[in-house]
């Protein structure tokens, strides 16, 4: 099959929920997995920083994958984590929106430490500007030795299934910002292993939620969905 825009039409509209949808049961699958956490929006579902763009966003990357790849992701729910918890370990990674106004809580840091060292992946998306200082110092707490590095489009994860011919990628919401992209690596090696992907002014996961009802150009979300794809094969197979 051609891999065109015209493939990200299989993408259709999930009804978003009241609540936070029941997680789906481990089975060995690729699972898209969010992280919860307390901000200045609370603890609460609708309005919190880290339930932008569920579960549709979720559902939705999770769908192309297992159309488009073959890794066996599961579209028929995602699940959502509190760093804290242990079945994080099960999935090899995990999201976290709007992390400008992330802060860790009791376990959160040993936790992620471990679950970083151990072989997981945390990407980070949504946020723009000066928020990226938030992510730093969060990050510094669980991994003090390490420290975000820019990547550019010669690193392996933008040709690890789609060859991107661009990252200079528009902001859904501000078109005056382009995309920057820094990640945290073992050893702060760039040709290590990725512990952390960092996606700075950007908002990949707006693409994702809105792909069925045409808000967003075509070839825009086509190239939003390319790098998730690419995100997740590189994260599964690195």
């Amino acid at each position: 099959m051609r891999r065109s825009t015209a493939l990200f039409a299989i993408c259709l509209a999930v009804t978003g929920a009241q609540g936070i949808n029941p997680n789906v049961p481990y089975r060995g699958e690729f699972v898209f997995s969010r992280i919860r956490y307390g901000s200045l929006g609370g603890w609460g579902f609708r309005g919190s920083t880290w339930a932008h763009d569920y579960p549709r966003a979720d559902q939705h990357l999770s769908r192309i994958l297992r159309d488009l790849t073959t890794i066996d992701a599961t579209a028929a729910g995602s699940n959502v984590f509190d760093l804290s918890d242990p079945d994080i370990f099960r999935f090899p990674i995990i999201y976290l929106s709007e992390p400008g106004y992330w802060v860790m809580d009791g376990l959160d840091v040993p936790r992620l430490r471990e679950y970083l060292l151990k072989g997981g992946l945390i990407i980070f998306d949504d946020f723009e500007e000066e928020h990226l200082l938030n992510v730093e110092a969060q990050m510094r707490r669980a991994l003090p030795e390490l420290r975000p590095i820019e990547i550019r489009i010669d690193h392996p994860i933008f040709d690890s299934f789609f060859r991107m011919k661009t990252i200079d990628f528009p902001h859904p919401m501000e078109n005056r910002l382009r995309a920057r992209y820094y990640a945290i690596f073992e050893r702060n090696d760039p040709s290590g292993r990725m512990l952390a992907l960092i996606n700075h002014n950007s908002d990949l996961a707006e693409y994702w939620e809105w792909s069925a009802t045409g808000m967003f150009p075509v070839d825009i979300t086509s190239d939003a969905y390319k790098l998730g794809v690419n995100y997740i094969v590189f994260g599964m197979t690195h």
